[in-house]
């Protein structure tokens, strides 16, 4: 089986552990044939720490006949560009999360992905690992019967007091929903199936943000997004879903994600990472009793859902962690704050095939 090429473009904070796992985990799957960045210094230092190719200029990356799919690990901003660029250049690409900004660009890049006859994928890959994948082997063996509804809670006080550049986080593209919506969301869309239309609140708690870490401790920053947002998810198949996302609370002891049938719950683990712990307690148990991880991938395997597609592509067969299912959860997101302002249901337009487990 052919290996793919991957050229990756950006080397920020991100890109430090998918060239881990791209050279080491699952580098006798693929190639890491380039990386570039705009801040020069960082891509030469990925290339001696990792022994990849420094390729200066984007667009000689893009160009290069030694590169077949373009991972994409710009700031939110900036996805839809370089990804436009890769697949007019005839490359397929993999973008981190969100798919892009807009679903008006997703929407244009998917369209130009099939004129041109390339894949798209996206972040996140987390929902491969061992933790959602057992989650999804036992609501798939009807171990809490049928699902009825499902909730999902991240909330902490934003990222300013860790984060070395935290702005984007406050600027368009950025806030709770759009950071970390898409590792909830694709969880929820992969053990529950697609969404059919949302409802939900959006709260801008603070109109500054002052960053505490290094190296721009003290500054004030404005913050232009919602900060605090309710949704609530209808599921095709029929379950009910609630979602909230926030960095406007400071500590709360809500789960990450729970699925709840007509036979027991669920208690799913971060899905923010790929292990567990899993826990189910069925009918009326007195107690949660924790299950074994049943899948593979319980470490940090972020480049797994690259990998994935990578082997699909050479493999002739569809992608799990695809662009299509990245523009649903995409559209989710932009829906929920739609319906926050108009006040209404919004109906989503996509929908996308539940993804294979992961065999």
């Amino acid at each position: 089986m052919k290996k793919q090429r991957i050229g990756i473009v950006g080397i920020g904070k991100i890109s430090g552990i998918y060239l881990q796992n791209l050279t080491g985990l699952f580098g006798k799957r693929l190639i890491v044939s380039g990386v570039t960045d705009l801040i020069a210094e960082r891509a030469a230092k990925a290339e001696e720490e990792y022994q990849v190719p420094h390729i200066q200029k984007t667009q000689d990356l893009l160009n290069s006949p030694d590169v077949d799919i373009v991972l994409n690990l710009t700031q939110p901003q900036h996805h839809h560009e370089v990804a436009m660029a890769a697949v007019k250049a005839g490359k397929h690409v993999y973008n981190e999360k969100p798919l892009c900004v807009k679903t008006e660009e997703a929407a244009e890049l998917l369209r130009c992905a099939a004129e041109n006859r390339v894949r798209v994928g996206g972040a996140p890959d987390t929902f491969l690992g061992a933790g959602i994948q057992t989650c999804r082997k036992l609501i798939d063996d009807g171990w809490i019967g049928q699902p009825i509804a499902a909730a999902g809670f991240m909330m902490n006080h934003g990222h300013e007091h860790w984060h070395p550049a935290p702005e984007f986080y406050y600027q368009t593209g950025g806030g709770p929903m759009f950071d970390m919506g898409p590792y909830y969301l694709t969880a929820l869309v992969s053990l529950l199936g697609p969404i059919a239309r949302v409802s939900g609140s959006a709260k801008q708690g603070f109109k500054t943000r002052t960053i505490t870490s290094e190296p721009l401790n003290g500054t004030v920053i404005p913050v232009e997004v919602a900060t605090h947002i309710a949704g609530i998810l209808d599921f095709a198949s029929g379950a009910v879903g609630t979602i909230i996302t926030s960095f406007d609370v400071y500590s709360h002891t809500l789960p990450f994600i729970e699925v709840y049938g007509t036979e027991g719950s669920l208690r799913c683990p971060d899905p923010n990472t790929f292990g567990g712990p899993v826990f189910v307690r069925q009918g009326r148990a007195e107690n949660w009793s924790e299950i074994p991880l049943i899948k593979n991938y319980p470490e940090n395997s972020r480049g797994l859902g690259i990998t994935d597609m990578a082997e699909g592509i050479s493999e002739g067969r569809p992608h799990r962690a695809s662009g299509e299912l990245a523009y649903h959860v995409l559209e989710v997101m932009h829906g929920i704050h739609n319906a926050s302002a108009s006040g209404t249901y919004y109906e989503l337009k996509s929908a996308c095939t539940r993804p294979e487990p992961l065999a």
